[in-house]
This record gives C-alpha cells, sequence and structure tokens, in this order.
C-alpha cells in the first residue's frame, strides 16, 4: 500500500510547518517516536525537516505527512503491525 489516501486518514492538522506538526505531536501525544526522514509507514516515506516525531494512541498512527502542492498535515490512521516495527526500533 503506497497511497495514504487508501487508509482514510483523520486530519488532525492542516496545511501546517513541520516544525508546528512535530510541537503538535509532541503536546498531544503521550507516546511518540523520533524517525529519520525517509521513514516509510505502509509504504509512505515521510518527509520532512528533522526531528519527525510518529505517535502512538491506542492502536493508531498520528505522523506529519507531506502531499504536494497542498502542504504538510498531522494524520491520523489505524496502525496495524506498523506500531510494533516502530516499537521495536529502539
Amino acid at each position: 500500500m503506497g497511497c495514504l489516501e487508501a487508509l482514510k486518514p483523520e486530519i488532525l492538522l492542516s496545511q501546517t510547518t513541520f516544525r508546528d506538526a512535530r510541537e503538535y505531536i509532541r503536546k498531544n501525544i503521550r507516546e511518540y517516536h523520533e524517525v529519520e526522514p525517509g521513514y516509510r509507514i505502509f509504504d509512505v516515506h515521510i518527509i520532512g525537516v528533522p526531528p519527525l516525531y510518529i505517535g502512538i494512541e491506542g492502536g493508531d498512527l498520528i505522523f506529519p505527512y507531506t502531499k504536494p502542492c497542498h502542504g504538510t498535515f498531522v494524520v491520523k490512521v489505524p496502525g496495524g503491525e506498523e506500531i510494533a516495527r516502530l516499537r521495536a526500533r529502539k
């Protein structure tokens, strides 16, 4: 799966900056993990200015996503097996 639209994301913050996306996750999500630019989640590569955070809330993942010509968004999608893979990086 390489298209975020297929995951039917809930948009938590729209047309924002990398910095504001990072701060939103840091301040609002209890569990978050720092990843490098290009980290792949559901075959979607996350781009941005480090540090990049991916949050875990229950069974969902919260992360910044940049869509060309539309800007950066903070989205929430069901995490599935990606949660275990993210936690295993420690």
